[in-house]
């Protein structure tokens, strides 16, 4: 058995037995505290880029999330080792109190780790790159990759882990964002590295 399948056995586990006493605030507060902490750190700023930062994400789009990854809509390889057990055992208003938890945390800033990169990445979340067919990022995402509503919030994300989701979407082992798929399709890795170094020191 795969080690990353074994801990979302276990962590699935320890959901489990807090959502089955109810679904109260404080309950709430347990799972993301003591469950979801063990990945996503209890403030929501995941210290491995393996895991998403969730601190400041809208809400809409966490919710679409943990319901994607409930349905099995949302199928990247992570999804599926960590994330299908996990969301298997949360009610809508469990979904509904967790993503409000983390939209209230404080998201910490990414330093700029490549000056070439972070400009070429400044253009396209900007401009895009028309002769590559890619559209620009910041009309979703926002000037300052803040998000908003079902788009996500990529400042302060690791930029690896965004890279990392612009790939999946290319190659469609994610497959749960029309729109992405859209975007991603004729985008090299550079420009999903560059893209990801800017939007993520915003």
């Amino acid at each position: 058995m795969k080690p990353l399948f074994l801990v979302s056995i276990v962590l699935c586990s320890g959901v489990e037995t807090v959502a089955s006493q109810n679904t109260k605030a404080e309950d709430v507060m347990l799972i993301a505290t003591q469950v979801c902490a063990t990945c996503h750190a209890r403030d929501g700023n995941s210290v491995s880029s393996l895991f998403p930062r969730l601190a400041g994400q809208p809400v809409a789009y966490l919710e679409a999330q943990l319901k994607s990854f409930r349905s099995h809509t949302r199928a990247d390889p992570a999804a599926q080792s960590y994330m299908w057990g996990m969301a298997s055992q949360l009610d809508d208003r469990t979904i509904h109190d967790l993503a409000e938890y983390y939209a209230r945390q404080t998201p910490r800033p990414a330093a700029v780790e490549d000056s070439r990169l972070h400009a070429l990445g400044k253009a396209i979340y900007e401009q895009g790159s028309p002769n590559h067919k890619v559209a620009a990022c910041a009309p979703c995402h926002g000037v300052q990759a803040q998000g908003g509503g079902s788009n996500p919030r990529l400042a302060g994300q690791h930029p690896t882990y965004i890279s990392r989701q612009l790939a999946f979407f290319k190659s469609r082992l994610r497959s749960n964002d029309p729109v992405m798929l859209s975007v991603c399709t004729e985008m090299t890795q550079e420009q999903m590295d560059a893209v990801a170094a800017y939007a993520a020191s915003r």
